[in-house]
C-alpha cells in the first residue's frame, strides 16, 4: 500500500507539474524525445545489453557503432525506441492486444517466432530461480491483470501500476522481452494519466529492482515497488518543472558546492528525491535557484 505522506507529496508535485505544463505540449514532448536514447539504453541495460548510452545514441541517428557485438542489440535499440516514440504521441488504452502488439513491434526482426504471441504449451521460461506461469493459462492470466487494473478500486494510481507490473513480471508471458514490455507498460500507464514516463535505471538493479519482483513473488506485497516507481516519477517531474520553469540548470555537484553541501550527502538526497534534482545522460543536474525552505 502507498505511503499516505509520499503520496500526498507526490500529489503536490504533480499539481505543480501541471501548472507549469500548461500550453506546453511542444516543450515536454521534446523533453521526453531527448531522452529517449537514454530511457532506451537503461532498458535494455536492464537485460544486460553491451551498448553504451553513447552507442544507443549513434544507433538511433542512424549509425551503427563498431561496439555492437551483434546485429540484434542493433535492433534491440531502434524496436524499443519505435515503440515507446509511439507511445508519446498516443498512449491510448491497456488492453492485452495492445501489450502484444508492442511485443511484436519489440521482437519482429529479432525473433519473429515469438513476437506479438503468448507462451503456448511447451513454452517454459525461467529467470533464475523464477520459473514464468504455465504457458496455458498466461492469455487469461494477463486478461486479469488488466481487467484487475482498470478496475476503480480506490488505489492511488502507482499501487495499481506497481501491482501490475509485478504481476506481469511474475507470468513472464512471452518468450523473451517481458521486461522490456513491462517497463514499456509502466510508462503507457502513466502517459495515458497525462504524467510524464520514468527511466528504471539499470545500475543496482540487483539491489534496488529485482529483489522488490522476488518479494512479491514470495509474498504478493508491491510496497516496494510502489515506493520506487514514487522516487522515480518525482524525478521526472523535478525534471520537467526545472526545465520549463528554471532560469539556469546547473550539476548537483556545483550546486552543493555555492551551498556548502557536502557533495555525497547532496546525491543521497537526490536519490531520494528530498531535492528537486533529476538525472541527464547519468549526471544529477538541478535548479541554479533552487533553495530548501527553512
Amino acid at each position: 500500500m502507498a505511503d499516505p505522506v509520499w503520496m500526498a507529496r507526490l500529489d503536490g508535485l504533480i499539481e505543480r507539474y501541471c501548472a507549469a505544463s500548461v500550453d506546453q505540449a511542444v516543450a515536454l514532448t521534446e523533453i521526453a524525445m531527448a531522452e529517449l536514447a537514454e530511457s532506451v539504453h537503461q532498458s535494455n541495460a536492464i537485460e544486460y545489453s553491451t551498448l553504451t548510452l553513447e552507442d544507443t545514441e549513434r544507433i538511433l541517428a542512424g549509425v551503427t557503432p563498431r561496439a555492437a557485438r551483434s546485429l540484434r542489440e542493433v535492433f534491440e535499440a531502434t524496436n524499443l525506441a519505435a515503440v515507446t516514440s509511439a507511445l508519446l504521441i498516443d498512449p491510448g488504452h491497456l488492453t492485452s492486444q495492445r501489450i502484444q502488439d508492442w511485443h511484436g513491434r519489440l521482437l519482429g526482426n529479432i525473433a519473429p517466432h515469438l513476437a506479438g504471441r503468448w507462451r503456448k504449451r511447451g513454452e517454459w521460461v525461467r529467470v533464475a530461480g523464477h520459473l514464468g506461469a504455465n504457458p496455458e493459462f498466461v492469455p487469461d492470466m494477463i486478461a486479469a491483470a488488466v481487467s484487475d487494473y482498470q478496475a476503480d478500486t480506490g488505489q492511488h494510481f502507482l499501487d495499481k501500476i506497481a501491482r501490475f507490473h509485478c504481476q506481469f513480471e511474475l507470468i513472464h508471458p512471452f518468450g523473451d522481452g517481458n521486461g522490456r514490455i513491462g517497463r514499456v507498460i509502466i510508462n503507457q500507464q502513466l502517459l495515458e494519466r497525462g504524467l510524464p514516463p520514468v527511466i528504471v535505471r539499470a545500475k543496482g538493479r540487483e539491489r534496488d529492482y529485482y529483489p522488490l519482483l522476488d518479494h512479491f513473488t514470495r509474498t504478493d506485497d508491491h510496497t516496494g515497488m510502489t515506493k520506487l516507481l514514487t522516487v522515480l516519477l518525482q524525478e521526472s517531474l523535478h525534471k520537467r518543472i526545472a526545465i520549463l520553469t528554471a532560469r539556469r540548470i546547473i550539476r548537483l555537484s556545483d550546486w552543493a558546492k555555492a551551498a556548502e553541501v557536502k557533495g555525497n550527502v547532496a546525491a543521497s538526497k537526490a536519490k531520494r528525491q528530498t531535492i528537486p534534482a533529476f538525472r541527464v545522460r547519468n549526471r544529477w543536474m538541478i535548479d541554479a535557484d533552487w533553495q530548501p525552505v527553512e
